[in-house]
């Protein structure tokens, strides 16, 4: 090999040393960043895994207490905060409490259910609606359902306006429910009998050609 083969390797080394110099401690701390992010990562994820096991576990402690008719089984329903698990844990209780002859306490127990999803709202408010009317409380459950657009929601709607006694908006309400259903559902026969109730006249379909 050359001499001038063997200075420019020399050079080069030392260039790479001093580079080394100068740069090794930032080097080696963004390698120690990197491993600890990852380690971080890897402990958060290991964490949120505990914490979703645990509340499961919550969850099914308090579908037990339900079951066992425990008193502290609202305590525990409670214990699990505001999550899916709360809401589907509330409606079993709520369900309970109405079994057990307990509207109040299932009214609070709806009530205390947040939910952002809307499909579960509606079954919330649907079930508190139905209590509410019970409760002699028909206009707090009409104010859930102003702006309801099913076929159940606008017949319970005209529940509570039959209630408060306005017969010409829960006709119009379950003639509205009627229109969404198809003529041979179970559940138009009954909005039938609630109309005619209300005061109105059904009427018959036109029979397809």
């Amino acid at each position: 090999m050359a001499i001038d083969e063997l200075l420019d390797e020399h050079e080069q080394s030392e260039r790479v040393l001093e580079w080394l110099r100068r740069n090794g401690a930032a080097l080696i701390g963004g390698i120690a960043l990197g491993l600890a992010a990852i380690g971080g990562w890897k402990w958060w994820d290991n964490h949120q895994i505990q914490q979703q096991a645990q509340v499961a576990n919550q969850y099914q402690a308090a579908l037990d207490a339900i079951e066992a008719k425990d008193k502290g089984a609202e305590a525990k329903v409670k214990a699990l905060g505001q999550n899916t698990y709360h809401t589907l844990a509330a409606l079993r209780l709520a369900q309970s409490q109405v079994v057990a002859n307990q509207r109040d306490q299932a009214i609070a127990t709806l009530r205390s259910i947040k939910s952002e999803d809307p499909a579960i709202a509606e079954i919330v408010n649907l079930r508190l609606a139905r209590l509410l009317i019970e409760a002699k409380q028909a206009d707090a459950a009409l104010k859930l359902l102003t702006n309801a657009t099913t076929p159940t929601a606008i017949a319970v709607r005209g529940d509570a306006q039959l209630a408060l006694g306005q017969r010409a908006k829960a006709q119009e309400a379950y003639t509205q429910a009627m229109t969404k259903l198809d003529v041979a559902s179970p559940q138009r026969r009954l909005l039938e009998l609630k109309l005619t109730e209300a005061g109105g006249s059904p009427v018959k379909p036109e029979a397809k050609s």
